[in-house]
C-alpha cells in the first residue's frame, strides 16, 4: 500500500520561497511517476510538476516555469517541490502524488497525499 505524506507547507509573502517535501513508502513500481497537484478554492485541481523515475522526464506548469523545481532524493523514497518567486496565485493546496505512468496522473488508480496548505500573501 503505497503512503505520501507531505509537508513544507506555510505562508510567505510575494517573492518568497517554501520548499515541500514528499515521503513516500510502500511503492513497490521499479517505473513510476510522481508530482505534485495543487488547487485553489472553487478551481480545479492543476498538475504543477511530475517527474518519470527512470527516464528523468519533467513536466512543468506553464505558470511554474522558472520558479519552481521538482527533484527526488537520493534514497528515491523522497520527492521535492522547491518554489521560489511565490505569487499570490500560487496560494492551494498543494497534493503529492504518485501513479505508473504520468499520462495517467489524476486517474482512480492515482496515491494522493494528505495536502499541504501554500499561502502567498503581503
Amino acid at each position: 500500500q503505497v503512503h505520501l505524506a507531505e509537508s513544507g507547507g506555510g505562508s510567505v509573502e510575494p517573492g518568497g520561497s517554501l520548499r515541500l517535501s514528499c515521503a513516500a513508502s510502500g511503492n513497490t513500481y521499479n517505473e513510476y511517476c510522481m508530482g505534485w497537484f495543487r488547487q485553489a478554492p472553487g478551481k480545479e485541481r492543476e498538475g504543477v510538476a511530475t517527474f518519470f523515475s527512470t527516464k528523468d522526464k519533467l513536466f512543468y506548469h506553464d505558470s511554474v516555469k522558472g520558479r519552481f523545481t521538482i527533484t527526488q532524493g537520493v534514497d528515491k523514497n523522497t520527492l521535492y517541490l522547491q518554489m521560489d518567486s511565490l505569487k499570490p496565485e500560487d496560494s492551494a493546496m498543494h497534493y503529492c502524488a504518485l501513479n505508473r505512468w504520468c499520462a495517467l496522473m489524476g486517474d482512480r488508480e492515482t496515491k494522493w497525499g494528505q495536502g499541504v496548505q501554500v499561502t502567498v500573501s503581503p
